[in-house]
């Protein structure tokens, strides 16, 4: 019988696949998918596993016309997406309530702070000040790597950027100060395993 991913790939057992091909696989297999698939899919891992409790927040909408063909039912005919109040994600993980966005550039130097919005980072230091772990994933897509950044970094240079700062987060600085996470099967992106890390810094 075919058993099918959600994502619409095809199961193969692991004893009937080269071990050549197993680890060609395994560091190509995520190629194609965006950060909030991945993020998704581990979500669905934390949560099936009992780790953690995180969702994607829905997006606003604003719905423009409805009719109702019957009494019982109506039927939107026009809506659309508003821009979102606050971040992308948020939850629960070991009693504490996480907070955090996800961005993605093709940039290979920095991500510009133009990915962010004013909102956002007014959201974050609101979180941080009822003692909220809030962070930020980026991913570099042109190198398939994904790092966590505590938002703290972010918002010190929003704020410099206001005082005419630079206008990006070079990639040298969230190597630095930021902790990449890395990619495997189940969960396909261990964030909170980074997250585990950002926490001992803080301890120290």
């Amino acid at each position: 019988m075919a058993v099918n991913y959600p994502n619409g790939k095809k199961f193969h057992a692991e004893s009937h696949i080269p071990k050549t091909a197993k680890r060609k696989d395994f560091v190509y297999s995520n190629r194609g998918m965006t950060l909030e698939e991945d993020i998704n899919s581990s979500n669905e891992h934390y949560l099936s596993s009992g780790k953690a409790v995180i969702h994607k927040k829905p997006t606003p909408i604003q719905v423009v016309k409805v009719d109702y063909p019957k009494r019982s039912a109506a039927v939107i005919k026009e809506a659309y997406y508003r821009q979102s109040s606050t971040t992308d994600y948020n939850g629960v993980y070991k009693g504490l309530y996480l907070d955090f966005e996800a961005k993605e550039t093709k940039n290979k130097t920095a991500i510009p702070l133009s990915n962010f919005h004013e909102h956002q980072i007014v959201h974050m230091k609101r979180c941080i000040q009822q003692q909220g772990i809030t962070f930020v994933l980026i991913r570099f897509s042109c190198f398939n790597r994904v790092f966590l950044l505590d938002s703290s970094y972010l918002i010190d240079f929003w704020e410099n950027t206001l005082n005419n700062g630079r206008k990006s987060i070079p990639l040298a600085f969230i190597e630095d100060n930021g902790i990449e996470v890395a990619y495997g099967f189940n969960p396909r992106l261990d964030y909170l395993d980074a997250v585990d890390k950002m926490l001992e810094r803080t301890i120290k």
